[in-house]
């Protein structure tokens, strides 16, 4: 049994069942008894959360994510620690991974279920940089397919987390790898449009079935990203719109200025193409790589401590001027160029000289990596503290400037400091990074808080929304829950708690008390079983229900005494103090049985279900059938006047009374 399964965690979430496993974490299934809700919830693995650096920056990184609210977002509740676990508490999706749901539906999807998705993705991504938040880590795992067609994107912010532990955590990052873009493998400074790279190769996959690079390790695979172009998503599925193919491609870009600039920049062309399909956006697609900056190899969280090395400036600017979206073709791997003929014998021998030079020298780099004692690591550079100082001044203090990229990555009211001094950033200060100008990520304070939530437990909900708004405050749409204290529409909790300080502006969800959670029971089956007394006895002592007797009938199936048919058929679940009718059997009546046919319609949910048909709670047909033979004929026998029941997979489902003699 799992070491977590009936655990308690902070006396409040148990956890019920293992329902995933992560590079970084286990998922479990559990239940919040504070407010009666089943939740997801993500325990770090111990070797991480021994790690004081890492569960602050996961701490801040899941406190960042608490605060987004969008339908296609995971909602993060809370994050804590309980003795040695930290963990995270979600909401609890009813799906499949988006991986999972392209392998059941052959691995490609139809054009127009990929443009379904990928517009709930966008607006994901969109609703996460406008508050400062970049993912790092968009790939099929993350993104969730609910019953309802819905995607919701999970795991933000957790990418910037699992990279303050690469060392650690370097096999996990693996998975990742075929869906990184050139700046991150470069270990470049990165922006939204990483996300919007691959969500790019997302949106390959889903269309083509395959993913734009493949290799023999994580390190090739990176490669091919920094310097390789992907066969045409059309010339894999010529089903595939030209103008899908477009956003695919301008999404890819290697040169992130070629990109979308924005997630609404792609979401407009996404909304214009589903309008219309023959759009043509005009858009350039260069056949090789045109990098903003000399290409470096893949950093620490690919392959734990590869260092940067230079492209030859030929091999960077070959695509100038010689490829277009029209002119390359494909190969088993990749798309090689047709050169136009009065430039083709000239260019040959230079780009050959070209590629030589880089095939040695990866060849001397890689043997450099693994066999060579002789590779160093970069030099460190020590981060300054920036926390209590003017945002704007250290923009403009070139001692910093000149060594690290500063980033605002949000505001936040703090008691502590006055409107535009840094109150937190990351990585702290005396830390020691590597690389050309490493990025420090800032918080800014937007003043000292004028508000304190209230205390707003137990108060009427329509009154508690309004004293909060008066406040100056954004009451979300409220969630609901059953409570045996808090009598229905008054306010069980609230998040933030009583007591947090608060700008004008900032959100409060409320969770309201639905009253007392009903008593459920599961109706048992009487037919057959149990004298009249006994009936009435096991319905009232043991399952809490009511009995009525509406009379005697006629039966060749039950015995004289005994029970011959219930209003609610067994394993119905009903609430407690339900009144359950009985008639009780006289025994048979002459007349021969006679047979009736009749038509059951099956599930469509399901390919295979187990049809139980019942004649005066006897049963008379059990067999597992494929749906597709709906409707399914079936001859029941009976005498006189019998309820027939219909059962699947032994739930039930249907009944009705035949006359067979008639």
């Amino acid at each position: 049994m799992d070491q977590y399964v009936g655990k308690l965690l902070d006396n409040r979430y148990e956890i019920l069942d293992a329902i995933g496993v992560g590079g970084m974490a286990m998922v479990y299934k559990a239940y919040c008894h504070r407010l009666h809700r089943f939740v997801a919830v993500k325990i770090l693995r111990k070797d991480l959360a021994s790690d004081a650096e890492f569960r602050r920056r996961f701490h801040d990184e899941a406190q960042a994510v608490a605060m987004l609210s969008h339908p296609n977002i995971v909602s993060v509740y809370d994050v804590s620690r309980d003795q040695d676990l930290e963990y995270i508490v979600m909401e609890l999706i009813d799906g499949i991974t988006l991986k999972q749901y392209m392998k059941k539906k052959g691995g490609i999807l139809s054009w127009r279920e990929a443009l379904h998705y990928m517009t709930q993705i966008m607006r994901a991504l969109s609703h996460a940089h406008s508050r400062g938040i970049i993912h790092r880590d968009i790939k099929p795992q993350n993104i969730m397919v609910l019953r309802d067609g819905s995607v919701r994107v999970a795991d933000f912010g957790i990418a910037r987390v699992m990279s303050a532990a690469q060392n650690t955590l370097t096999q996990e990052a693996l998975g990742s790898v075929h869906y990184i873009s050139p700046e991150q493998a470069r270990g470049s400074h990165i922006d939204e449009r990483a996300d919007l790279y691959s969500a790019g190769v997302v949106l390959y996959e889903m269309l083509t079935g395959r993913l734009p690079f493949e290799g023999d390790s994580p390190v090739s695979v990176a490669i091919q990203h920094i310097s390789s172009i992907p066969l045409s998503p059309r010339e894999l599925n010529p089903e595939i719109p030209e103008a899908l193919e477009a956003i695919t491609l301008k999404a890819m870009a290697s040169n992130v200025d070629r990109r979308y600039k924005n997630a609404e920049e792609m979401i407009r062309d996404l909304e214009e193409f589903r309008k219309n399909p023959n759009i043509n956006f005009g858009y350039e697609h260069h056949g090789l790589l045109q990098s903003d900056e000399p290409t470096q190899v893949i950093d620490t969280s690919i392959t734990s401590s590869l260092s940067r090395r230079k492209v030859p400036a030929r091999m960077a600017d070959a695509s100038n001027d010689l490829y277009s979206y029209d002119e390359y073709r494909t190969t088993s791997q990749r798309r090689i160029a047709e050169r136009r003929p009065d430039q083709k014998r000239s260019s040959m021998v230079p780009i050959i000289a070209v590629v030589s030079v880089f095939l040695v020298a990866v060849g001397i780099f890689l043997w450099m990596f693994f066999f060579s004692d002789l590779f160093k690591a970069a030099e460190s550079i020590n981060v300054p503290r920036l926390i209590g100082r003017n945002y704007e001044e250290v923009l403009a203090d070139t001692t910093i400037t000149d060594h690290f990229v500063i980033k605002q990555t949000g505001t936040k009211a703090s008691p502590d400091y006055d409107e535009g001094q840094i109150i937190e950033q990351d990585p702290n200060e005396n830390s020691e990074v590597k690389g050309e100008k490493p990025e420090i990520s800032v918080v800014v304070s937007s003043g000292k808080p004028s508000i304190t939530m209230i205390d707003v437990r137990n108060m009427e909900y329509v009154q508690a929304r309004q004293q909060l708004i008066d406040m100056g405050l954004n009451v979300k749409e409220p969630q609901y829950a059953p409570h045996d204290e808090i009598v229905k529409n008054y306010v069980i909790a609230s998040l933030p708690p009583e007591g947090t300080p608060m700008a004008p502006g900032d959100s409060v969800q409320l969770t309201v008390s639905t009253g007392q959670a009903k008593k459920e029971v599961i109706v048992p089956y009487l037919v057959g079983n149990y004298t009249r007394q006994q009936a009435e006895e096991i319905l009232r002592d043991k399952y809490s229900l009511k009995c009525t007797v509406s009379g005697e009938v006629y039966s060749d199936t039950v015995e004289s005494g005994k029970v011959a048919s219930q209003s609610i058929p067994g394993n119905t679940t009903v609430e407690a103090g339900t009144t359950i009718s009985i008639q009780i059997s006289r025994g048979p009546q002459n007349p021969s049985p006679k047979t009736k046919t009749i038509k059951i319609n099956l599930p469509k949910d399901k390919d295979f279900v187990t049809v139980q048909v019942t004649v005066g709670g006897v049963e008379q047909f059990n067999q597992t059938v494929n749906t597709s033979n709906s409707p399914l004929m079936v001859d029941v026998t009976g005498k006189g006047k019998q309820q027939v029941n219909i059962y699947f997979d032994g739930e039930y489902n249907s009944g009705n009374e035949y006359d067979f003699d008639s």
